[in-house]
């Protein structure tokens, strides 16, 4: 964060000062005592079972010389003179404020990547082709929702170029106020599946929250989607002032691939259209899937006038976020970490990239997938019916939900003695200690809430 004034501060946050310390400037802003430093400002976040504002004295200790403090917070908190109090009505609309002004700062292009599966490779995989030329900021993991963008955005340094930044949302409104902090010059829209159901009760409604994405975006400005997704497909391109783009496998969309090859465990080639003539790219990730990420990045590098080696060189260089689709060999077995989420499309795709492993046995451990509502079973169900089309020589599913997945692929064929259903990880791990062998390619997949990556670690550190 470049160093700003506190007075810069108050008034983007619309605070009003309590008591003047002695510094004059903040160098960082956290919301997490364990990362305040010296000449840090603290702002404490209110969630459902936490309260910052016990944390103020910590902030202090560490070396925080302001403090925000929301309204009707500053009784019993004992802080010293010399520390800046600024009081709001709101400290996560403060913080939302502050990114907003500190993003105003910069007058680079921003691009915001929203969608139901596939949202953090897409935006890591456009960051990665962009830094064949460009210095580029983004989201680190997922820090995509209300706290963790603003926080993002005060990373940016003037040697930034371009700033890609993934949206998140499980309600409405929610991306309306992410775009308003961030006002990107292109949105991107990956597809509508059913991450978050729950909260929306149907695609379309999913839909109409990610075209939030598009508010505030004018002549000039893009809307990049996935014309090949249901939903996205019926964008109208006409009467907007911005310019709607369809990439997608199919040739119906204004970005699309002429030819795809499959290389297995080494990724895919892909080859489109660029002035009339045919350009082939490499992308090292594994699965069809990753063809319509590296699409929308390849177009938006050729939008910010990247040469076509300058493209290749980001891709070659791409490095994904972990717990997505992360390959580690360990005692010649491959373990396909994807434990970071799950829904029933990023599970398929999964288990598409599953098959592509050389392996003497293929082995799914497959767990529960949270808020989807009513449509639980159907989903779970929906990814049992496409295991059982695949070679998998075990299925271990994890957890109540997950039993569907088992049930429906004993139904469609999967040999009933291949299929463990059990309740918990340890139990999963108990399964994988008597049945892993040298020379298996192991999946292991679920929602955030079932911390798969504790089967992950076990596999890793087994001896």
């Amino acid at each position: 964060m470049i160093e700003q004034s506190i007075e810069a501060i108050v008034e983007a946050c619309n605070g009003v000062i309590i008591n003047k310390g002695n510094k004059e400037t903040v160098n960082k802003i956290s919301t997490d005592t364990r990362t305040i430093e010296a000449g840090s400002m603290f702002i404490p976040l209110i969630g459902e079972n936490f309260d910052g504002h016990m944390f103020i004295e910590d902030a202090i200790k560490n070396g925080s010389s302001a403090v925000l403090i929301q309204e009707g917070k500053l009784e019993n908190i004992s802080i010293p003179k010399d520390i800046t109090i600024i009081q709001v009505k709101d400290t996560l609309e403060a913080l939302m404020n502050i990114g907003r002004y500190y993003r105003n700062l910069f007058n680079i292009p921003f691009i915001g990547v929203t969608g139901s599966v596939g949202k953090t490779t897409t935006k890591d995989l456009i960051s990665g082709v962009l830094s064949g030329k460009y210095s580029v900021h983004k989201n680190i993991g997922n820090f995509n929702n209300q706290i963790g963008l603003p926080m993002t955005l005060l990373n940016l340094e003037n040697h930034h170029q371009i700033s890609v930044l993934e949206m998140g949302m499980s309600s409405y409104g929610e991306i309306l106020d992410l775009v308003n902090i961030v006002n990107p010059q292109i949105g991107v829209i990956t597809n509508i599946g059913v991450s978050h159901i729950e909260h929306f009760g149907s695609k379309e409604n999913i839909m109409k929250a990610k075209m939030e994405i598009a508010t505030n975006l004018v002549k000039g400005n893009y809307l990049l989607v996935n014309g090949d997704d249901e939903h996205l497909k019926n964008i109208d391109k006409t009467n907007k002032d911005y310019e709607v783009i369809f990439y997608g496998l199919s040739s119906s969309n204004d970005f699309y691939p002429i030819k795809i090859e499959d290389l297995g465990e080494s990724g895919s080639n892909f080859t489109v259209n660029i002035e009339g003539k045919p350009i082939t790219f490499k992308i090292k990730q594994l699965g069809l899937h990753n063809v319509y990420n590296g699409l929308a990045a390849v177009w938006i590098g050729l939008k910010y006038d990247m040469t076509v080696e300058e493209i290749q060189r980001g891709l070659d260089h791409f490095e994904p976020s972990k717990m997505r689709l992360e390959v580690i060999e360990k005692d010649n077995m491959k373990i396909i970490n994807d434990a970071y989420n799950a829904s029933p499309d990023s599970m398929k795709a999964a288990l598409d990239v599953l098959q592509t492993m050389k392996a003497n046995r293929k082995i799914a451990v497959l767990g529960n997938m949270f808020e989807m509502g009513s449509f639980a079973e159907e989903g779970h169900r929906s990814v049992g019916e496409y295991l059982a089309r695949k070679k998998i020589d075990i299925l271990i599913t994890v957890g109540d939900m997950a039993d569907w997945i088992g049930l429906e692929a004993k139904e469609h064929g999967l040999d009933e003695r291949k299929i463990f259903s059990v309740p918990n990880n340890t139990e999963a791990i108990n399964i994988l200690e008597k049945h892993i062998n040298e020379n298996d390619a192991i999946l292991v997949k679920g929602s955030r809430g079932m911390t798969m990556e504790e089967i992950v670690r076990f596999l890793q550190e087994r001896r």
